[in-house]
């Protein structure tokens, strides 16, 4: 086996060990075809008050002026969801943000692979990617046959749905590269239907300052009263338009325990909610990817929430 293809079934090898659930390996590049697309959606707007999407434009598009000597992508997808549901009436917070952050526990075991690398294969430059740079993530992934980009603009894997976490290791190693798979959204448009606020505009373009995440998460103000009667019970993040995709019928329980729910997080009633103390809040979810709307922000949206109907807190 020559060696360049050896290294890549090491590879493939050791991230299953590591417990990822899928690796996937493509030519870092330009991506020729998410320039136009990211440019536009950019100039339309839709990315509201996420100011930071708009620098750093060109590293977005091509890892290599991320890295000197990029030539390999690995894109690695780990699952998060959670055993268990919300409780009907709760305050709901997205399923990714049950358990401990992910950023934690994806740089640790990425750091383990590059270690692995290293010591296996030779001294190679790499660095580790969780959402903390300008990287495309949902586009290598793509590029490297780990899913297509689905109608609600989630990665999408045929064979367990969209609820992963998604990485990559860019280095300067030549791998045998892995091929794009076809899309099979169809003709389906549960995704664009179910969104509460309308934020799926068209198939594979989401109006980011729309979206109950945007509001919940990112935006600094106060929620526009517009949207009163839209949130449900979201008051982080929100996953109807995973709930609603038939693709995720094949999702199972992720394996890693970081991601149990915090504090029976799914649980939580609005009294339980209304009646954290900072200080509290601070030491619970210190791991918690809820730190980073912080607890003002958790209170600023549970308040929203509370003003739709002026119901009493269950």
């Amino acid at each position: 086996m020559e060696s360049k293809q050896r290294n890549t079934r090491m590879i493939k090898d050791e991230a299953a060990r590591l417990g990822f659930d899928f690796v996937g390996i493509s030519k870092a590049g330009f991506l020729k075809e998410e320039a136009p697309r990211l440019e536009h959606w950019l100039k339309q707007g839709l990315h509201g008050e996420m100011s930071y999407m708009e620098r750093n434009f060109d590293k977005r598009l091509d890892p290599r002026k991320l890295m000197d000597g990029a030539c390999t992508v690995i894109s690695l997808m780990l699952n998060y969801f959670p055993e268990g549901d919300s409780d009907p009436g709760t305050p709901k917070v997205s399923r990714y943000a049950w358990g401990k952050d992910y950023h934690f526990v994806i740089k640790d075991k990425l750091a383990e692979l590059l270690s692995f690398i290293k010591k296996n294969i030779g001294n190679i430059q790499g660095r580790a990617f969780v959402d903390s740079a300008p990287v495309l993530d949902r586009a290598w992934a793509k590029q490297s046959g780990l899913g297509w980009v689905g109608k609600n603009t989630n990665l999408i894997n045929p064979k367990a749905g969209s609820y992963f976490f998604l990485a990559e290791l860019i280095c300067d190693l030549e791998l045998d590269h892995d091929t794009p798979i076809k899309d099979y959204c169809g003709t389906c448009t549960r995704c664009i239907d179910a969104c509460p606020t309308e934020a799926i505009i068209k198939p594979y373009v989401v109006d980011g300052s729309k979206c109950i995440s945007y509001f919940t998460i990112e935006l600094k103000n106060e929620i526009p009263i517009s949207f009163n009667d839209q949130f449900d019970d979201w008051i982080f993040g929100c996953d109807v338009c995973q709930e609603v995709c038939p693709w995720n019928r094949f999702s199972l329980p992720t394996k890693v325990e970081d991601f149990s729910p915090i504090n029976s997080i799914n649980m939580m009633s609005y009294s339980d909610w209304e009646e954290i103390t900072e200080e509290v809040f601070n030491k619970v979810f210190a791991a918690s990817p809820l730190k980073r709307s912080g607890y003002e922000g958790l209170k600023k949206n549970l308040k929203f929430i509370l003003k739709r109907d002026e119901k009493p807190p269950k």
